[in-house]
C-alpha cells in the first residue's frame, strides 16, 4: 500500500469514532521522519484513546503495526508512528495550544474531503 493510501484508510478509520478536523499534511520533502501527518481531535481525553485504540486495532487488522505509540494514558495527545505517516490524536484544547498546523504551515495539505469514504459519517 502506498503512503498516501496508508494515510486516507488512517483518516477513514479515525472517522469512524468521530474523530474531528481531521487534517492531513504531505511533509515527506519538509522533514525525514514520515511522509504523512495526520492530525485530529476528540472531544474528550476518553474519545481520544478510544479514536487511537480503534486506529491501532483496525490497522493492524490491515497488517500495519506501529512502530510506537506515546500518550495513551493521560489521552490528551496520543501519537501513533505508523513510519510513513505519524497519526496525531489531540484533546481539542491540548491541539489548539500546540498548534501542529501552525508549526507545518509549509506543508501542503491533501484535501481529504474528495478522498475519504462517506458511508460511515
Amino acid at each position: 500500500m502506498n503512503p498516501l493510501d496508508k494515510a486516507l484508510l488512517c483518516v477513514n478509520i479515525i472517522l469512524e469514532r468521530k474523530a474531528t478536523d481531521p487534517v492531513l499534511f504531505e511533509v515527506e520533502k519538509l522533514t525525514t521522519i514520515t511522509d504523512y501527518f495526520l492530525i485530529a481531535s476528540g472531544k474528550s481525553s476518553r474519545q481520544v484513546q478510544a479514536i487511537a485504540q480503534h486506529l491501532e486495532k483496525r490497522m493492524k487488522g490491515e497488517g500495519f503495526i506501529p512502530f510506537g505509540i506515546e500518550g495513551e494514558r493521560d489521552g490528551h495527545w496520543i501519537l501513533l508512528d505508523y513510519g510513513d505517516i505519524v497519526v496525531h490524536i489531540f484533546y481539542q484544547p491540548v491541539r489548539e495550544f500546540y498548534d501542529l498546523e501552525g508549526l507545518w504551515f509549509e506543508a501542503p495539505r491533501v484535501d481529504i474531503d474528495k478522498k475519504v469514504s462517506k458511508s460511515e459519517n
